[in-house]
């Protein structure tokens, strides 16, 4: 059973997402937050395995939250919700550990996949919001970092196709590798740049100047 906490500062929009997730088979709300205060406090409290986080709130803004939360518990996983496709929040959110982001304006079965997907340690960003990160990126070109001087040419081949999106049935597919080799490449990029999950190695093939401007 997948344990989720829905913050927002928004009494209905909990209520909405309450309602999604409690009617979806595998999953449960065991809370609820409408400030980045008592987000942290309640995360403490019932231990979830997914957040459901809003971006803009009072007390304490979505990203000093997940901040406070994955440094707490390395274990949990943030989804970052946004109403905007390119809020100014978005990148810092990331670098604070959130495991991706979608639009608020996604679609519940969508949503419900989303929760399964960080749940099982993946990254996910919705499309829109991605094009507008990567965009983002390329406006400042990065020198090839040193910190990728660890990784062989066919690991760096994998961080820049998981930086571009693709899924490790993508890799796998484009590779011609097995899902176990993907899934070996993948842990291995993990623990060599010692990343938290799929969405920092995201980060840190951009901020060290892998994919080409």
């Amino acid at each position: 059973m997948i344990r989720v906490l829905v913050v927002d500062d928004q009494a209905l929009l909990r209520g909405s997402f309450r309602a999604l997730v409690d009617t979806e088979p595998g999953m449960t709300v065991v809370g609820e937050a409408s400030t980045g205060k008592e987000a942290v406090a309640q995360a403490a409290a019932v231990q979830p395995d997914v957040v459901l986080m809003d971006v803009q709130m009072p007390d304490m803004d979505g990203i000093e939250a997940t901040q406070r939360i994955c440094a707490a518990q390395p274990a949990v996983r943030v989804l970052i919700l946004t109403m905007f496709d390119l809020d100014a929040h978005v990148y810092g959110a990331l670098r604070a550990g959130a495991a991706g982001f979608l639009l608020k304006d996604t679609q519940p079965a969508e949503l419900c996949n989303a929760i399964r997907v960080v749940a099982a340690g993946d990254g996910l960003f919705g499309p829109t919001v991605t094009r507008r990160l990567i965009t983002e990126f390329a406006r400042v070109p990065q020198p090839l970092s040193r910190q990728l001087e660890v990784l062989t040419e066919r690991e760096r081949e994998v961080l820049t196709l998981i930086a571009r999106g693709l899924s490790n049935q993508d890799l796998a597919r484009d590779l011609h590798l097995s899902m176990a080799t993907v899934k070996t490449y993948v842990g291995r990029l993990l623990t060599k740049l010692d990343a938290r999950d799929r969405a920092q190695l995201v980060i840190i093939a951009y901020e060290s100047g892998l994919i080409p401007r």
